[in-house]
């Protein structure tokens, strides 16, 4: 059974209800706030240490507009892995927010759906309206990983990654789009990633408005319900705040939330009161 760490790296705080959310039928008003945060994962037992996604690093927090809060590498120093170190790094996607470290991990093997690789490498990218939303750097340190033999390439819609760890394609974010099911001391959890930006994306199936499918997108809730066993402690969203309020802290590191231990606060409630 493996101890899971949500790592929180940067916030945007001008997000409102009407950004978060794909139709019209919203919780609340459109201008009422509602932040975002930037998170990456660490998954750690069984004499292994595997991250999940990147998040970015200053320059790209600057560029577009977020606030830094702490440097990938300086939270994972603190859960006492050195970047270095890294031999596993399993990529949700491929988006500016969350390959955009890759350079930080010169030694890892690095696991992608090859759906994704095709996409962004693919003629969708002509479009600067979906191009935006990846940075060519970071495509272009994944090519490289890809000729120097590190990119691990994932093609079933389920696959043991390792004992415990099931990566599942549930794509509608973009098409190659990963949820991983970890198995931990409370049972299993589902990284949702960004089939799932918050707690009330989910449960209300109305998806995040950065999508390649919608129908796909509607179906990957369905996905991760199965995989969480239909119980909502399970989820964990990709985006959300309230997960720094659901999950207790490492120690008295509030940037570090452990998500292999219950839940201090109950999770609907906490969702019906962010529209109170």
């Amino acid at each position: 059974m493996y101890e899971v760490f949500a790592l929180h790296v940067a916030s945007d705080p001008h997000r409102t209800v009407g950004k978060n959310f794909f139709f019209d039928a919203l919780p609340a008003d459109v201008d009422t706030a509602m932040p975002q945060d930037y998170f990456f994962w660490v998954i750690r037992g069984d004499d292994r240490a595997i991250v999940v996604d990147t998040c970015f690093l200053g320059r790209a927090a600057e560029r577009r507009g977020r606030v830094m809060h702490a440097l990938p590498g300086v939270l994972l120093r603190e859960l006492g892995i050195a970047p270095a170190g890294v031999t596993d790094l399993v990529m949700t996607h491929l988006h500016w927010d969350h390959a955009g470290a890759l350079s930080e991990f010169p030694n890892a093997r690095v696991f992608v759906h090859d759906e994704e690789l095709t996409y962004c490498t693919g003629p969708a990218m002509l479009y600067p309206q979906v191009s935006k939303i990846y940075d060519v750097s970071d495509i272009q340190n994944v090519l490289g990983l890809l000729f120097a033999g590190r990119l691990r390439l994932i093609s079933a819609d389920r696959e043991t990654l390792f004992p415990g760890i099931v990566a599942a394609k549930v794509g509608g974010h973009t098409p190659g789009s990963l949820a991983l099911q970890v198995t931990t001391e409370r049972g299993v959890i589902v990284l949702a990633s960004d089939a799932a930006h918050f707690w009330a994306n989910y449960s209300r199936r109305s998806p995040f408005p950065i999508l390649d499918s919608f129908p796909q997108a509607l179906r990957a809730f369905d996905d991760i319900e199965r995989l969480a066993l239909g119980e909502l402690h399970r989820v964990v969203p990709g985006h959300d705040p309230l997960v720094r309020s659901a999950f207790p802290s490492l120690g008295r590191n509030e940037r570090i939330s452990c998500l292999h231990e219950r839940p201090v606060a109950d999770i609907a409630s906490l969702v019906a009161a962010q529209f109170s």
